[in-house]
């Protein structure tokens, strides 16, 4: 049996919208709204003083919302234009999280938000989505569906990357210390912290391969400062151009090579060290020994691995529901750091350290933000208001999932030992 839904055209309708939404957003927030809601017709709710306010430019943002009312419909209505948040946006964001409803109340909630839907004639079809919305195709972690995920990521353009992430041209959680309160600076010891704790120091001329190399800036770090010779692997088209551009500018193309090739058709090759920073991400469980078989036939006795990644407890596919899967890393997967020092080893590797970067990771976030805010007109025109809409809201997001645990980032470092356990490892940190 078919049915058709009945629409209504959108319209204003009598009294305040505010008026309206006031009960919702009571139930929904268990009192009053910690944020200021600004409607289109002049009325609004929530304390002056708020952190921040939501403006809800028309009635649609409204409807993104009563049709997922959960970050997805929220994160609609922002990247349409429907919906603006005025303030900071780490803490208005932060000010909006509540845990989600169940049972009773949740009924209670559903009930007064069809209210409001028919009170403001409201009622009708989902909002088409924005067109920044990702739609991959084929089996999940095939090699042309990555393919199209990456794309989706990160062929957005190299001068809106460059404008967000700053001269360093690292899109990877920095290291921040006593000495490195700039974002550049920050990013150096972090490609230096892990040069020396894949053993590059001292011994010029080993052969390090840097999966998902992005833009090529550990590439150019190892090289220029440890004398490595690297080879740099990534499959998103714009990443390599520039990647390689920006090797022949700094002078080390005789000892960096930049490919765009995939990690898993280096079959055969040989290296001394593999980094694998910000990449891991995209691997997903499923997958996840043989990426590190993979990455283990590639290296011989006493080869390192360092794999810098996004974790979580428990692990976590980064669905269809949730915002930075639709919007940002489309097949995105985080894996719980027991699952991974697991893996890690039943494919044939020791591993001797995990760090946890999680506080550096939120730092790093505002630091993008801070830069993207500071230049929006630019990123704008770069990209679009949509992209960079979707990344003001995604890196807010994230460094509040970062100050609160619910997301961690971990170095792993794994050793291939001798036939008789012999590694060649420092028997105490030296990095």
């Amino acid at each position: 049996m078919v049915t058709t839904l009945r629409t209504t055209p959108v319209r204003p309708a009598p009294g305040a919208v505010a008026e309206h939404l006031a009960p919702l957003l009571e139930l929904v927030f268990s009192g009053a709204p910690p944020v200021r809601f600004e409607c289109w017709d002049g009325s609004s709710i929530g304390p002056a003083d708020a952190p921040a306010a939501l403006r809800l430019r028309n009635p649609t943002a409204l409807r993104h919302m009563l049709w997922h009312p959960d970050e997805l419909g929220l994160g609609r209505a922002y990247v349409a234009g429907d919906l603006d948040l005025d303030g900071d946006i780490v803490d208005g964001l932060g000010a909006l999280e509540i845990a989600p409803p169940h049972g009773v109340r949740k009924a209670r909630i559903l009930r007064e938000a069809w209210r409001v839907a028919q009170a403001l004639h409201l009622v009708g079809p989902p909002p088409t989505p924005p067109r920044e919305e990702a739609r991959v195709h084929g089996h999940r972690h095939s090699l042309g569906r990555d393919a199209q995920a990456i794309s989706h990521h990160y062929d957005v353009g190299n001068d809106f990357y460059a404008l967000v992430l700053g001269p360093s041209m690292t899109y990877s959680c920095a290291r921040w210390g006593p000495q490195t309160s700039d974002l550049t600076a920050a990013q150096a010891a972090k490609h230096d912290l892990v040069c020396r704790k894949l053993g590059l120091a001292g011994r010029p001329g080993q052969r390090l391969l840097d999966v998902g190399c992005g833009w090529g800036s550990m590439a150019i770090h190892a090289a220029h400062n440890y004398g490595a010779r690297v080879v740099g692997i990534t499959i998103s088209t714009e990443q390599h151009a520039a990647a390689r551009a920006r090797v022949r500018d700094a002078g080390v193309d005789d000892r960096v090579e930049i490919r765009l090739q995939d990690y898993r058709t280096l079959g055969g090759e040989r290296f001394d060290a593999i980094s694998s920073i910000g990449m891991f991400e995209h691997v997903g469980e499923a997958r996840m020994a043989g990426y590190f078989a993979t990455l283990r036939s590639l290296l011989g006795p006493g080869g390192r691995l360092l794999n810098h990644a996004i974790s979580r407890v428990g692990g976590s596919r980064l669905g269809r529901h949730s915002f930075i899967g639709r919007y940002v890393f489309p097949d995105g997967e985080l894996i719980d750091i027991a699952a991974v020092v697991g893996a890690a080893e039943r494919a044939g590797f020791e591993v001797r350290d995990v760090e946890s970067l999680r506080e550096h990771y939120a730092r790093t976030l505002r630091a993008w933000i801070a830069n993207l805010e500071r230049d929006w007109d630019g990123a704008v025109a770069t990209a679009g208001e949509g992209r960079a809409r979707v990344w003001r809201a995604y890196m807010a997001g994230s460094a509040l999932g970062f100050d609160a645990g619910r997301i961690s980032i971990h170095q792993t470092l794994a050793v291939v030992p001798d036939a008789d356990g012999t590694t060649g490892m420092p028997w105490r940190r030296d990095w």
